[in-house]
């Protein structure tokens, strides 16, 4: 018998064993940082897009409501309304609309966000796995 085919002891399967299991873990963080760092990058590669439609977006916003208030207020000048009186009304009213409207969008995504699950559900679901294989093989 050559010296790789005698029996192994205990001792040496014991730490062989533990070397596969802390390989195992070790794999097991890979994966979670992996994880991490896909959901990372798809997160940035999207918010890139998402600024710049933004910058661009509140300055059409804010083009839209001084329309609108200017608007407003040759239609109440029209009502008769004084120029001060009407500028002041109509800026009173697009500002109640529209603060309430950025109300309602702001509680609804807070609500969204409340209830959001960012778990790392593979790495979660793989450690719980190897952990059940551990306890079986003791």
């Amino acid at each position: 018998m050559s010296a790789s085919e005698q029996p192994r002891s205990i001792t040496d399967l014991v730490g062989g064993l533990v070397g596969d299991i802390s390989g195992l873990f070790r794999k097991e963080i890979q994966l979670a940082k992996a994880e991490v760092s896909e959901k990372v990058d798809h997160v940035v590669g999207s918010s890139k897009g998402l600024a710049i439609g933004g910058v661009l977006a509140i300055g059409a916003v804010g083009v839209f409501l001084t329309a609108m208030v200017t608007g407003l207020g040759w239609l109440l000048m029209a009502m008769g309304f004084s120029e001060p009186a009407a500028s002041f009304v109509s800026s009173l009213v697009v500002a109640l609309v529209v603060g309430g409207i950025a109300w309602s969008f702001i509680s609804g995504s807070l609500a969204e966000l409340k209830k959001a699950d960012l778990n790392l559900d593979k790495t979660t679901h793989s450690l719980a796995r190897d952990a059940e294989v551990v306890k079986e093989s003791f």
